[in-house]
């Protein structure tokens, strides 16, 4: 991987990672498209540059964050089910994520769903979310272990169904998003320690650059998606997620006979 092609990956993971989109399946349909080679270190920098977007809901949100010790817990909860379904399935899920054609899949049957997604639960104006919504909205996220399935998107659509406003279950999905990520990427980190993998100076470098360039470019999305959703619903996104998963599936089938390194 070069140091062109990782900061392509990090604006990627910036702008998607808390948009409906599914950060994870542009990610690995870029790096298929770069003809980068779906390695270890590939893997593992995927996961590791998230961590500097959540560094930007920290900053973003720091006075919110530290509000109250009851957030926490309710953070806990709603993050307990995801490290559950991660250990159980979370080998195989990596399995389908080096499939262009499920992220594809995934994209599309997401993009349907979002079209809908506002006539079902409308725009209430709940801002109190309870120990019961808050596991609730954890199980809504453990979906995006599915690739093409969004992680934002899947919390925001399970904060909705429990009657909460569009903004309020957006930020709460970036909340729910600081455990969830760094569970795994330390998680992930283990495993190749524990396998023997090994990083050499130069991948440091590109860990240090994907993080920079992540937390920047998150820093933007995150302002302007509050803004856009909260006037706009989810229609945008979901058209977005059909015709990128169906120009997908035309490449592969038809011009490039897609597939990952």
């Amino acid at each position: 991987m070069s140091v062109f092609q990782a900061i392509i990956l990090a604006i990627i993971e910036g702008l998607t990672e808390f948009l409906p989109v599914s950060s994870t399946g542009h990610m690995v349909l870029a790096s298929s498209f770069m003809g980068i080679a779906h390695d270890d270190f590939t893997k593992l920098f995927t996961i590791a540059i998230q961590l500097g977007t959540i560094i930007s809901v920290l900053v973003l949100y720091f006075k919110r964050f530290f509000q109250s010790v009851d957030f926490y817990f309710k953070l806990f909860v709603a993050f307990i089910p995801a490290v559950i379904v991660g250990l159980l399935i979370g080998d195989y899920v990596d399995q389908l994520l080096e499939n262009p054609i499920s992220v594809a899949v995934f994209l599309v049957i997401g993009g349907f769903i979002l079209l809908k997604v506002d006539n079902w639960f409308g725009n209430h104006e709940n801002t109190d979310i309870t120990y019961k919504q808050a596991f609730k909205i954890g199980m809504y996220q453990c979906l995006a272990i599915l690739p093409g399935v969004s992680r934002s998107g899947a919390s925001i659509v399970g904060g909705m169904s429990e009657k909460l406003s569009r903004t309020i279950a957006a930020e709460f999905s970036f909340f729910l998003a600081i455990p969830t990520i760094l569970g795994a990427t330390v998680k992930k980190a283990y495993d190749y320690y524990d396998a023997g993998f090994t990083i050499t100076d130069d991948q440091v470098n590109l860990l240090i650059i994907g993080n920079i360039v992540g937390f920047v470019v998150a820093m933007i999305a995150i302002k302007t998606f509050i803004g856009f959703l909260s006037k706009h619903g989810f229609k945008f996104f979901g058209y977005y997620r059909i015709a990128v998963g169906i120009i997908i599936l035309i490449i592969h089938f038809t011009v490039l006979k897609l597939t990952v390194v």
